[in-house]
């Protein structure tokens, strides 16, 4: 059965798959995107969202809201009571100061050097990845336009990129600070979403991504009701509870998707997949050059992330809590996902929203074989075991508390992003080398999902830079 035709197709109602669908709706084109869920959930989204996105789609005036709480992160100290850091620079300063003098007077020099080395990554992000092989002019002039960026950023800069990019997430904390507490809450995102500790090469790149976009100072990014927003705006169809494969004539070009398992097709000349990269190729791989295929199949994708909600009766004490007291004690918790164990000190981070709580819980490695009943009572047994002490309360909401691991997750090992953000995934290497603008060996089908430039944690950039991609490259006569 044949249905009607559309000019391009988008796998997935994710925000950069939404965000790519309305680019190419915006440009003339008739577009239909395929869900696989009956009602895709408008959960708010953790990350920056390039202003180019919310500017060019009008999503403010659509309602379009960021929540950045102020504490924008609170930690238990040791001994009692909590740091609490904040949006200002002033305060956060005075809260540091009142255990470690030194490390209050390097704040703000500290947080001023990591903003400007963020900005560079955002002005990587907000375009496809450098082609490092072209001899366009323009291609060229965009590549040099970085580099005068940074030069004028100054020698501190120059020196910092180079240096701090390879770098563990430990080695640059305890460059600069001396207090556990502090290092600890930093060095958390250091490793958010990687099997990885802080001691790991590149998790100080891992640092800064997750800092692109937020005010100086603050390194948590903002909440979103982006995808909300997305999926109420108009511009193109949905079809929802349906699983959509590329599908391929004969002769090897793209005719559209086939649904399962009735097997329907849907003609259309362009598709576009937000899925990971790992899933998107699956059902191809006999068409696809061996060398591509066994690149594709070496990304690392490696799950470590449990995702929880608890709802949550009367006020918190606090709005975003995370408990990492120091580096050690995220390394220790590294070193059981590292032999494929569940840690049983994880590091555990709390969003207080609406009447439930958010949890994080890192490291809790994808195994392959399916989380148990028993395993997942260890899980929450252990995470309650880490919040007690601090969050006392927490023991009569145990049973409240549903966590999904990665296993349980539809992604690729159970990875949130599609692929590690580690040095030899990202910019022009991400999904793999030579494949790294959107476009993939099959004519006619792009990539548009976090596991492509410029990964997990960036609102929409990916949807936004595979549509200009496809629009410059599939322009109608």
């Amino acid at each position: 059965m044949t249905q009607s035709r559309y000019d391009a197709i988008v796998i997935g109602a994710g925000v950069n798959g939404l965000v790519a669908a309305h680019y190419l709706a915006r440009a003339g084109r008739r577009v239909l995107v395929v869900e696989r869920e009956p009602n895709p959930d408008p959960t708010l989204d953790i990350g920056w969202v390039p202003p180019q996105v919310v500017r060019e789609l009008d999503l403010e005036r659509h309602g379009l809201r960021f929540t950045q709480p102020d504490p924008w992160i609170a930690a238990p100290l040791e001994g009692g009571g909590r740091l609490e850091l904040w949006g200002d620079l002033g305060r956060s300063v005075d809260a540091i100061r009142r255990f470690s003098p030194a490390d209050a007077a390097q704040w703000p020099d500290f947080c001023a050097r990591m903003r400007k080395l963020a900005t560079v990554l955002e002005r990587l992000y907000v375009a496809p990845p450098p082609d490092i092989e072209s001899r366009d002019p323009r291609e060229l002039t965009r590549i040099a336009g970085l580099g005068l960026y940074v030069r004028r950023l100054g020698k501190q800069t120059i020196i910092d990129l180079a240096r701090v990019l390879p770098m563990s997430i430990a080695e640059l904390l305890d460059d600069w600070f001396e207090s556990d507490a502090l290092k600890g809450v930093l060095g958390a995102v250091g490793v958010w979403h990687l099997k990885q500790g802080p001691r790991s090469g590149g998790t100080a790149f891992n640092f800064l991504h997750h800092h692109a976009g937020s005010p100086i100072g603050v390194f948590r990014p903002p909440v979103s009701n982006i995808k909300a927003v997305l999926l109420e705006l108009p511009g193109f169809e949905v079809l929802r509870g349906q699983e959509a494969m590329p599908v391929h004539g004969p002769d090897g070009r793209l005719i559209g998707v086939v649904l399962g398992p009735r097997g329907d097709t849907i003609d259309a000349p362009l598709v576009v997949t937000s899925a990971d990269p790992r899933a998107a190729f699956e059902h191809v791989k006999p068409d696809l050059d061996p060398e591509f295929v066994r690149a594709i199949g070496n990304i690392k994708c490696r799950g470590v992330v449990a995702k929880g909600t608890l709802v949550w009766q009367g006020p918190t004490s606090f709005t975003n809590l995370c408990v990492a007291p120091s580096l050690d004690y995220l390394e220790r918790a590294y070193d059981a996902a590292k032999y494929g164990c569940d840690s049983e000190r994880p590091y555990v981070e709390l969003r207080a929203e609406d009447g439930y709580i958010e949890v994080h819980v890192q490291y809790v490695p994808f195994s392959n074989g399916g989380s148990n009943a028993e395993q997942h009572g260890a899980l929450r047994a252990a995470v309650v075991g880490v919040l007690a002490p601090h969050v006392p309360e927490i023991k009569a909401a145990e049973s409240r508390l549903v966590l999904k691991c990665p296993d349980q997750l539809e992604q690729t090992e159970g990875h949130l992003y599609h692929g590690e953000l580690t040095l030899d995934q990202i910019l022009f290497m991400r999904p793999v080398p030579g494949w790294s603008r959107y476009r993939t060996p099959l004519e006619g089908l792009y990539l548009c999902g976090a596991g492509t430039h410029p990964g997990g944690g960036i609102a929409g950039a990916a949807g936004r830079n595979a549509a200009r991609v496809i629009l410059k490259e599939t322009k109608r006569s």
